[in-house]
């Protein structure tokens, strides 16, 4: 069992679970294919941190890539960056950037 998270990231989390729901579960040649393709940035980003889980299992553990399959993955919600807007009449209208966190984990095929 190998675990890989990034703190921060700059999608909601609601954005990165409608990524997150479609490769749970599965194997991660399967997943690394599925997210390179959707191409959307939340899918970029938790691409990049399966790469980290896949290379903390193969160098840490010495586990077989071909093996692995995603057996935790989750995004909670972080901070959320209070911003202001310029409006109509001097007048600013306040908007939120919010953040995630991404977790990771990646097992072999037994579950």
């Amino acid at each position: 069992m190998a675990t890989a998270y990034n703190k921060n990231i700059g999608h909601s989390a609601y954005k990165m679970r409608r990524v997150i729901n479609m490769i749970r579960l599965k194997p991660v040649n399967e997943a690394k294919l599925q997210l390179s393709l959707l191409g959307t940035p939340p899918a970029k980003e938790i691409l990049k941190i399966l790469n980290s889980a896949i290379a903390n299992a193969v160098n840490a553990e010495s586990l077989s890539e071909n093996d692995l399959v995603i057996s935790k993955i989750f995004a909670d919600a972080g901070p959320r960056m209070k911003r202001f807007k310029p409006r109509a009449r001097g007048r600013a209208g306040a908007f939120d950037r919010p953040s995630s966190h991404l977790t990771i984990e990646v097992n072999t095929g037994e579950l």
